[in-house]
C-alpha cells in the first residue's frame, strides 16, 4: 500500500463502528471550537459611556461610574441619532473625559 492508498484507508467509514469513531470525533471537535468562540464573545463585551460634554468611548466589560460624574452608559451597539452631537474618544485604561482631559480612576 502507497502512502495515500494508506490515508485513504484510514479515513474511510466502511464499517457502523468506522461511523460511529468519525461521528465523535466530529463532535468533539464541533464543540471545542462552539465553547472557544462563546469564550472569545464573553470576554469581548463591551459598552459605550457618553458624558454630558459629548464625548463618548468603549470601556471593556460592565461599566462601572460614580453617579456624580454624570456619565451615561449605553449598550455596545448604541448608535447616536443624526439630530444629536456626540464623538468618539478612545482611551486605553478605567476613566473617564471631562473638560477635553482624561481622568484615570485607579
Amino acid at each position: 500500500m502507497s502512502g495515500d492508498e494508506t490515508i485513504q484507508a484510514t479515513w474511510r467509514c466502511d464499517t457502523v463502528e468506522n461511523m460511529e469513531v468519525m461521528m465523535n470525533v466530529l463532535t468533539k471537535t464541533l464543540l471545542v471550537g462552539a465553547s472557544a468562540l462563546t469564550l472569545v464573545a464573553t470576554s469581548a463585551s463591551a459598552e459605550i459611556v457618553c458624558n454630558d460634554e459629548g464625548d463618548c468611548w468603549h470601556v471593556r466589560g460592565k461599566a462601572d461610574y460614580k453617579p456624580e460624574l454624570r456619565l451615561h452608559t449605553h449598550p455596545d451597539n448604541w448608535r447616536w441619532s443624526g439630530s444629536e452631537r456626540y464623538r468618539w474618544r478612545e482611551h486605553k485604561g478605567h476613566g473617564y473625559w471631562r473638560g477635553g482631559a482624561w481622568f484615570d480612576i485607579k
